[in-house]
């Protein structure tokens, strides 16, 4: 089976009002991911790894939606939307180091493993708060002003294909991103003070 070809694209800004002003237009609709803190941003360095162990343990699943998620190279963490019967679910998987002393009232312990510890949500709210209070936001990205959040086979396709081919002096620091069916863009912030937003965009001919 012969695969699509990947048409690839990069822009770069030299001020941050006009790079996010292009992210945003080229996003469109699509399902994106938006950085809690855009002065550190989301680290990308380790993110493919730490999605493809996760996937093969069986903790994500390609259907999830990412609706928060921090990817750190020290711990990963994220709240994940899924469906059960004809009910939405939230759960929050993280290292059990971060998790706070008490167990969150508004959530139920779903499994508590060596390294992890799950919560399962009944609210997205409640599933946000927690992961908030658990990673402080450090390095984390949130599902905002889309509709639907990403789905985490479209993010795994995108951001392998961004990174099969690297550009040089790119901070692989995310500020914000989209992921959709048949694309992708990522916001990159400056490797240094002065350097220009880099944005990158992939998708199927």
């Amino acid at each position: 089976m012969t695969m699509p070809a990947i048409n690839r694209s990069t822009q770069v800004w030299d001020d941050r009002a006009s790079a996010l002003a292009h992210f945003f237009q080229r996003a469109g609709e699509a399902p994106r991911l938006v950085a809690y803190d855009e002065d550190m941003g989301c680290p990308l360095h380790n993110a493919l790894a730490a999605l493809e162990w996760t996937i093969t343990v069986g903790i994500l699943h390609d259907t999830d939606l990412i609706h928060a998620a921090r990817l750190g190279g020290e711990y990963a963490a994220a709240v994940v939307e899924r469906r059960q019967d004809t009910r939405r679910r939230f759960v929050y998987m993280g290292p059990r180091m971060d998790a706070p002393p008490a167990d969150p009232y508004e959530g139920s312990l779903l499994y508590d493993e060596p390294g992890v510890r799950a919560y399962d949500f009944a609210q997205r709210v409640h599933a946000i708060a927690h992961f908030l209070r658990a990673t402080q936001g450090v390095g984390g990205v949130l599902s905002l002003l889309s509709r639907r959040a990403p789905e985490l086979r479209h993010v795994r396709r995108w951001l392998a294909a961004v990174f099969e081919m690297p550009e040089p002096e790119v901070s692989n620091v995310l500020v914000s991103g989209w992921f959709a069916t048949t694309g992708g863009g990522l916001l990159f912030a400056p490797l240094s003070t002065g350097d220009p937003y880099v944005y990158r965009e992939v998708g199927t001919a």
